[in-house]
């Protein structure tokens, strides 16, 4: 099963993609309320749709198919750590605490992009894009999402959809350096879509030792960039979901993204390789497509770059430990 979101015309739709037609879910239920009731249910409303004429899928413009709960972005494919870290440092190097666990960082919620959405991205002199498949969490019937194991996570696996993590290196480079962040390099924008397909129609490539075995790609102004396969991650999914819940929760709506695949799956990787800006960074006017097998085609277009006021610097304190006296 495909989920989308749509307008057409003045009206918002939610419900499956059929064929080539979308299809609102029965009762007017929405994303969210089918998420939280879990993926056997949503195969129930699925039999109540099917035979549902719809909208031609071409006559309405695909929104982000869900509105995140939160987001977490995982680091997961070493190829791409090796890459990245030779133009931050000089040289390739993961360090040894990678490997130990599947590192993520919460991103924003209130900038995702859909389909064919434009990113206003900050001034920045080194634009990149991110691939990377997202799990999308779903409702399990007798768990809160607390505490999972790989096992119970894997139930919690509603769907995948295509994330682009839009990113401006050289903000993320000096956030970093206070060692906290990333932030303003990269909640700017994320693009998801173009739908939400399901865990079940996926799972014919789920490999022997449970990594999910498709091919990513990416394109700029249809020329290929970057491919790889997803099962290249050091973690399969379920894992994901069980460390994200660890001493927490993962709630239906939540996104999980894998982070981005290696072998070119986003620029800051190339140019850590290349030792220089070789492909350029992204410009106003780019096209950036995503392509996964058994999902689709995520779009996005770069805009111009939006200019504000400079921040102002830190102010050198004296380090009163009583309030001075008038």
């Amino acid at each position: 099963m495909k989920i989308a979101r749509w307008v057409d015309g003045a009206d918002l739709g939610e419900g499956f993609v059929i064929d080539d037609r979308v299809v609102p879910f029965p009762s007017g239920l929405r994303v969210s309320q089918v998420l939280a009731q879990g993926l056997p249910a949503a195969h129930r409303l699925f039999e109540r749709a099917a035979g549902d004429s719809g909208t031609p899928l071409e006559s309405v413009r695909l929104l982000p198919p869900l509105e995140p709960a939160s987001i977490r972005d995982f680091v997961a494919f070493e190829e791409h750590v090796e890459g990245v870290s030779a133009g931050v440092e000089g040289k390739s190097h993961v360090a040894p605490e990678w490997y130990e666990a599947p590192t993520f960082y919460f991103t924003n919620p209130h900038t995702v992009l859909g389909p064919g959405d434009v990113v206003s991205p900050p001034v920045t002199s080194r634009l990149d894009f991110e691939l990377e498949l997202a799990v999308v969490v779903g409702g399990v019937d007798g768990s809160d999402g607390r505490d999972l194991d790989a096992d119970a996570a894997r139930e919690h696996i509603f769907g995948y959809t295509i994330m682009n993590d839009w990113s401006a290196r050289d903000l993320q480079a000096r956030e970093m350096k206070v060692r906290l962040g990333p932030a303003k390099g990269k909640d700017f924008g994320t693009s998801l879509g173009p739908w939400i397909v399901t865990a079940d129609e996926l799972e014919r490539f789920v490999d022997d030792e449970g990594f999910l075995a498709i091919r990513a790609e990416v394109y700029v102004n249809d020329e290929l960039i970057g491919a790889d396969l997803v099962s290249n991650a050091g973690w399969p999914f379920p894992e994901f979901v069980a460390y994200a819940s660890r001493n927490s929760r993962v709630v239906p709506g939540d996104v999980l993204g894998s982070g981005t695949v290696g072998n070119g799956g986003c620029l800051g990787e190339l140019w850590g390789r290349n030792g220089e800006l070789t492909p350029p960074p992204l410009q106003p006017g780019d096209i950036v497509r995503m392509s996964i097998e058994g999902i689709g085609d995520l779009v996005g277009a770069v805009a111009p770059m939006v200019e504000l006021p400079p921040v102002p610097r830190a102010r050198k304190r004296p380090r009163h430990r009583i309030r001075p006296l008038p």
